[in-house]
C-alpha cells in the first residue's frame, strides 16, 4: 500500500486509498438499481480486509484445536497462535498481554466487569478485593452520552448493591460536561464509567479531567473505547484509566470478540465474575482456586479464530499508522460537516467542526423520519444507520428520539462524501417537506 501521490495533511495518499479499497471486496459491490455501495456505517460495524479473513481461514484449515488444554501438536500450535494474538492486540492498544482479557465485545467486557463487582458485593471479596465491593450509599457516575452498554449494566449494579447512580450531562454539542464533575463525583463515588467518543455526537471526552476527578476520591475509572480505538491512536497505559472496553468488529476485525483492558494490579485482586472451565487452578467438591489474570476472567473455550483475525486487523491498522488514519478521517469529517452546513433543514447532532470529534455524524432532518431518510439513501447505495443507536439519553438531550447517522472509516473517500451530501439534499424535497 504505497504510492507516489502527495500525502494530504498527514493522511493517506490517493494511491494508498485505491490500494486500501481493493483490500475490501465488499466496497466494489453494486446494489439494487446498479448503484455502487457507499458504506457509511463503520461506527456500527467496520468492513474487514482480506487479511483478516485469510488469517482466520488459515487457522481453521491448519491449526484448529482447543487452547490451553491437550498435549498434542495441534493444541500447542493453537495455544501459541492465540497468545501471540493477545500480545499483538495488547501492544496495539498500549497494554501488556496480561492486562487484556478476551470477551465477546465491548458489551461483554463491561458486563464481565459488572459481574466481578457483583461477586465482590456478594460477600466473596476478601482483603484487597474488597475495593471492588460497593455498599449502599456508594456512588457510580456515568454520563448522558453513554451507549446503553455502558449505562444499563451500571443501573443493574446500582440496584443490586444499593449504590446511587449519578451522571454528567452533555452540552449543546453533545460533549460531556466536565464542569459537572465537582457535583457528581463525591467522596462516596466508587466508580466513574464514561465514553471516550460518543457514537452519536462523535464528541471526544476530556479523559484526563475525568480521571483526575475520579482519582481524587479513589474511584475506579472505566472507559468505553469502542468508538475511539478504531479511529484514533490509543494508549491504554497513557490514558490513566483503570479499565477500558473495546470491540474487534469496530476496528476491521471479526464479530464476537472484544476485550476488557485492566491495570494489572487491579486484575490480580479482582474476583472473577464468570466461572467454569479453563480459569481454575484446583477444584474440589467444596471449593475452587483460580488462575492468574487474564485467564482468571476467561471461563470456557476462548474465541481463538476471532482473536487471530483481530490480530491481523490491528496489524493492518498499524501498518498504515493510526496517526495517518485519524488525519484522513478528520479531513473527510471536515469536508462532510462543511457541506452539511449549507443544507437547509439538516441539523448536526454534535460538534460542527472536525476538531475534537470522530467521523460519526448524526443528523436530524426536519420533517423526515430517520427510517424514511435511511431508506431513501439506501435506494442510491448509501448505507447509513438510523434509529437511536443504542443511546436514547443523548438523543433526548438533543430533543429528538432518533437520528440518521453517517459514520466514516479509513476506506471512505472525498467522492463518497460528496455523493452522500448530494443525495441527502434531495431527501426533504422527495418527502414533500417545505424548504
Amino acid at each position: 500500500m504505497t504510492g507516489s501521490s502527495p500525502q494530504p495533511e498527514g493522511g493517506l495518499t490517493a494511491a494508498e486509498l485505491v490500494a486500501i479499497r481493493a483490500d475490501f471486496p465488499v466496497l466494489g459491490r453494486r446494489l439494487a438499481g446498479g448503484h455502487r455501495l457507499v458504506y457509511l456505517d463503520t461506527a456500527a460495524t467496520a468492513q474487514r480486509p482480506r487479511v483478516v479473513e485469510d488469517a482466520m481461514r488459515d487457522f481453521a484449515e491448519n491449526r484448529n484445536a482447543g487452547v490451553h488444554r491437550g498435549a498434542h501438536q495441534l493444541a500447542a500450535e493453537a495455544t501459541e497462535a492465540y497468545e501471540d494474538a493477545r500480545t499483538k492486540i495488547a501492544a496495539f492498544l498500549g497494554a501488556a498481554p496480561w492486562e487484556l482479557v478476551f470477551t465477546s465485545g465491548t458489551t461483554g467486557a463491561i458486563n464481565l466487569l459488572v459481574a466481578s463487582l457483583t461477586a465482590a458485593a456478594g460477600g466473596r471479596a476478601e482483603g484487597a478485593a474488597r475495593r471492588f465491593a460497593l455498599l449502599p450509599g456508594d456512588r457510580i457516575v456515568v454520563t448522558q452520552a453513554e451507549h446503553h452498554s455502558n449505562l444499563v449494566p451500571w443501573q443493574r449494579l446500582a440496584a443490586v448493591t444499593g449504590a446511587q447512580l449519578a451522571y454528567l450531562r452533555v452540552d449543546a454539542e453533545g460533549r460531556v460536561r466536565t464542569d459537572d464533575l465537582a457535583d457528581a463525583v463525591t467522596p462516596r463515588t466508587r466508580l466513574v464509567a464514561f465514553t471516550h467518543a460518543s457514537n452519536v455526537s462523535g464528541a471526544i471526552t476530556d479523559v484526563a479531567t475525568v480521571v483526575r476527578a475520579a482519582q481524587a476520591v479513589g474511584a475506579l475509572t472505566v472507559l468505553d473505547a469502542a468508538q475511539s480505538a478504531p479511529h484514533l491512536p490509543f494508549d491504554f497505559g497513557a490514558l490513566g484509566v483503570d479499565f477500558a472496553a473495546v470491540s474487534a468488529h469496530k476496528m476491521l476485525g471479526p464479530n464476537g470478540i472484544g476485550a476488557l483492558l485492566g491495570r494489572s494490579e487491579l486484575l490480580e485482586v479482582m474476583p472473577p465474575g464468570f466461572t467454569g472451565g479453563s480459569m481454575v487452578e484446583i477444584v474440589t467438591m467444596s471449593e475452587a482456586t483460580f488462575q492468574p489474570p487474564p485467564t482468571r476472567f476467561e471461563a470456557g473455550t476462548g474465541p481463538v479464530a476471532q482473536a487471530i483475525g483481530w490480530a491481523a486487523a490491528v496489524g493492518y491498522l498499524a501498518a498504515l499508522g493510526m496517526d495517518r488514519i485519524a488525519a484522513h478521517e478528520r479531513a473527510l469529517t471536515a469536508r462532510l460537516l462543511d457541506q452539511l452546513g449549507a443544507l437547509a433543514g439538516v441539523r448536526v447532532l454534535g460538534p460542527t467542526a472536525a476538531r475534537g470529534r470522530t467521523g460519526a455524524v448524526a443528523l436530524d432532518i426536519a420533517g423526515v423520519h430517520p427510517h424514511d431518510a435511511g431508506q431513501f439513501l439506501d435506494d442510491f447505495g448509501l448505507a447509513v444507520r438510523v434509529g437511536h443507536h443504542c443511546a436514547q439519553p443523548i438523543h433526548r438531550a438533543f430533543g429528538v428520539t432518533a437520528s440518521t447517522r453517517a459514520s466514516l472509516g479509513l476506506y471512505n473517500t472525498a467522492a463518497e462524501i460528496d455523493r452522500f451530501v448530494e443525495v441527502l439534499s434531495q431527501v426533504r424535497g422527495y418527502f414533500g417537506v417545505v424548504r
